[in-house]
């Protein structure tokens, strides 16, 4: 059977909803496989536009099936199928920022070397995402853009490791993840020391080579540090805006954000209930107010995606053998909570194809389609490019 692309299969899409008689123009059921129906103008901002996420770990391990799907795919050669790609072909998404993590120098190769392994064996699937041109090129060629991120830094021994850590293909490191590393302080620990020395090495070698400097999970001193140090644009890949979260720590200040706006950086908006709103319920109206918060503070040049889920919408591994975020010290500072099912993620935007719901939630807030277009996916292409591009 011949394969069809993402932009194939949804120009047919738009095509048939432009091409339909005025008394139909209205919602339109477009997917066989769901009920949800959603307006031509959803439709055609989705098909039109590169759509980036920012943190989106493409298919958390679900340790129902032995062994998960997802390891199955990075060492069996073949067992990543069409019906898997189709997924990702239909989503909507055409970059996928991975966000894994490594303890080490060694763990932090082979994740290279499996991801590297992989794309290279579905080339007509996957592609992974080097440099500028490739955020068009995923979306003119309707394949799944892999771009190769880290939610750690602790993998970097030295400065040089940058250098090769750029030369196998990761294109953005996170600072620190929960806890303290070499570099600073995650939001978690105990205290917050702020970039070091070291930190400050592996910073200034990484807007070098051109790789984005992430804050997303770091403490605050830490994050602000990083911030007043940037001579390159920094990003913040998921979080959300602690002016409508109060006292919770895993989401930036106004301070930060600002701040980030001003290195020229780019905050994705997180779709977890508990970053969202300080207490049930939780709707994608909640995670709506972080869009237009952070528009109105620094402009919607500023806003972007970072899911914080993985294709289907899971949040985190599935069953008994993955890690278990709540076993960390100090895991109050999330202000966890969920919905009376124990769900962690928004109704409406826990499925494959979220990026048309998002598309209809910023539609009904009264953004243009330009700008639209800028939070989906043009603010995150045009802010990683530029970050790509060395002087």
């Amino acid at each position: 059977m011949a394969r069809v692309s993402r932009r194939a299969a949804l120009g047919t899409i738009g095509a048939a909803v432009v091409g339909a008689p005025a008394v139909l123009r209205g919602r339109h059921r477009v997917f066989a496989d769901s009920p949800r129906e959603y307006s031509s103008r959803a439709i055609g901002l989705v098909r039109q536009g590169v759509i980036v996420d920012l943190l989106n770990q493409f298919r958390f391990p679900d340790y129902a099936e032995r062994p998960p799907r997802s390891e199955r795919w990075l060492h069996v050669p073949g067992s990543f199928t069409p019906a898997d790609a189709a997924v990702y072909r239909t989503s909507g998404i055409n970059v996928f920022a991975l966000g894994d993590g490594a303890r080490d120098y060694e763990e932090g190769v082979r994740f290279f070397a499996d991801w590297n392994g992989f794309v290279a064996s579905y080339p007509d699937d996957l592609l992974r995402i080097d440099k500028p041109g490739d955020f068009e090129k995923a979306h003119a060629t309707g394949k799944a853009g892999i771009l190769l991120t880290f939610q750690d830094s602790t993998h970097f021994r030295a400065p040089d490791d940058v250098d090769a850590f750029f030369g196998m293909g990761q294109r953005l490191s996170q600072l620190t993840y929960n806890f303290d590393n070499r570099i600073g302080s995650g939001f978690l620990e105990r205290r917050d020391g702020g970039l070091t020395v070291f930190g400050s090495s592996i910073m200034a070698r990484m807007e070098q080579v051109g790789m984005a400097v992430d804050v997303s999970h770091c403490g605050d001193r830490t994050t602000l540090d990083a911030l007043e140090a940037a001579t390159r644009p920094v990003v913040i890949t998921h979080a959300n805006c602690r002016a409508l979260v109060p006292g919770n720590l895993r989401c930036k200040t106004d301070e930060m954000i600002r701040a980030m706006a001003k290195t020229g950086g780019v905050m994705g908006i997180g779709f977890l209930r508990f970053l969202n709103r300080p207490a049930e319920p939780v709707s994608i109206e909640d995670v709506l107010d972080h869009f237009d918060h952070v528009a109105r503070l620094v402009g919607v040049q500023h806003v972007a995606v970072g899911s914080d889920l993985d294709i289907v919408g899971n949040p985190n591994a599935v069953g008994g053998d993955g890690f278990q975020p709540s076993s960390q010290p100090n895991f109050a500072r999330y202000q966890y909570h969920a919905d009376a099912e124990g769900r962690i993620t928004v109704t409406g935007l826990d499925h494959p194809k979220r990026t048309f719901d998002l598309a209809e939630g910023l539609i009904r807030r009264g953004y243009g389609d330009a700008d639209i277009g800028l939070m989906l996916g043009g603010n995150a292409a045009r802010v990683l490019s530029t970050i790509w591009t060395r002087a």
